[in-house]
């Protein structure tokens, strides 16, 4: 049976696999295995393309945005109002940076952080607010960042959407974004790595200082800090993506129009609810979510294993009623749009390389899983 990976990881590197190959052997003459002109090349090349001053690269996506929330003041006692609908590594950022998460609903038909949930989440401790730009498209930032009050900051989760906009603004542009370079991200490493983006020097100074054991000078720590650097291979691998990535991207938006059109019967029958595009956002599909209808989502995704189809679920369980943060005190009912979320929506094999035939058998496996 031939499969259909929900990512084709071996197509990508295939593309890129002569120009890796020369960037090895690169830092191999170089021995310049932490840090060095790779890392210093990529974090220009990044910063460019993000439509940012600054780029510092980090060891991954969770140590980009504790980072991010350290830069902008978030400590011991604080609060931060994140989207109860967002990957687990969102919450524990919050709490290894010493804050307590405080959880907003999303909205019902983008599954993005509502922002009038979000300000109603806001109280006296509250020290930052995460947007979390999720499957490819932002989150409201500007509107939600003009209603906060002026000690409340905003940090945002971009680890899904590197080269999306809304309203033209790209993540971290004016502000702080996190973003995370894991191998399934559109710009993905051969490994974990990450980077904070901010137009803002001071902030990039005191993330690159506390990344590297609270100090850029060696053997000089200023601050408390501890290791969260980026290796030379790893920016080796993302700068022969970065330079496919506008490419890649397009082939994404391509694909999801594609889907679009294969899915309109099951969606005129109300079988399934496809994902919207919110008002203003240039949408870089990191993955095509649906939502099924009168029909077990877990049930559906079995069958869609079961034939090759690497159909998934971003994500199972929104952070309330994941055991890690059962702590929080809240129950099933309290965050209904995530949770309907959490129970309905399954993610389509979506990459760059992915085939017309390839998406016409995975539409059709789909109907046939709903019947």
């Amino acid at each position: 049976m031939n499969q259909i990976p929900l990512v084709d990881l071996k197509a990508a590197h295939a593309e890129v696999a002569e120009q890796v190959q020369a960037g090895f052997e690169r830092v191999l003459a170089r021995t310049a295995f932490i840090g060095g002109d790779e890392v210093r090349d990529f974090e220009r090349e990044y910063a460019a393309f993000a439509g940012v001053a600054h780029c510092v690269g980090v060891a991954n996506g969770t140590d980009a945005l504790e980072l991010a929330l350290r830069a902008s003041g978030v400590g011991l006692g604080d609060e931060v109002v994140i989207p109860a609908n967002t990957f687990i590594a969102t919450a524990g950022a919050v709490a290894r940076a010493g804050a307590r998460p405080v959880l907003a609903d999303c909205l019902p038909d983008s599954y993005l952080l509502d922002p009038a949930a979000a300000l109603a989440a806001v109280g006296p401790a509250t020290r930052a607010v995460v947007p979390v730009h999720l499957y490819g498209q932002c989150a409201e930032v500007a509107g939600l960042a003009a209603a906060l009050p002026s000690r409340v900051r905003v940090v945002e989760d971009a680890a899904q959407c590197q080269g999306a906009t809304r309203d033209g603004r790209s993540p971290g542009s004016g502000g702080i974004a996190a973003t995370s370079f894991y191998p399934g991200k559109n710009l993905g490493a051969y490994g974990d790595a990450g980077a904070v983006l901010t137009d803002d020097e001071e902030r990039a100074g005191l993330v690159r200082a506390v990344a590297n054991h609270g100090g850029v000078a060696k053997y000089r720590h200023d601050v408390a800090g501890f290791n969260s650097r980026l290796d030379g291979l790893q920016a080796v691998v993302l700068r022969a993506k970065l330079a496919r990535l506008a490419e890649g991207n397009r082939a994404r938006l391509a694909a999801a129009a594609r889907y679009d059109a294969l899915l309109a019967d099951l969606v005129a029958a109300g079988r399934v609810v496809p994902p919207v595009t919110v008002p203003g956002n240039e949408h870089v599909w990191h993955l095509y979510v649906l939502r099924v209808v009168g029909a077990d989502r877990d049930d559906v995704v079995g069958k869609l294993n079961a034939e090759g189809v690497g159909a998934g679920v971003h994500y199972p369980a929104p952070v309330h009623l994941t055991p890690a943060f059962a702590h929080l005190g809240h129950r099933r009912g309290d965050f209904p749009h995530a949770e309907e979320a959490a129970d309905r929506i399954l993610s389509l094999p979506l990459f760059p390389q992915i085939t017309a035939e390839q998406q016409q058998r995975v539409v059709d496996t789909l109907a046939a899983a709903l019947r």
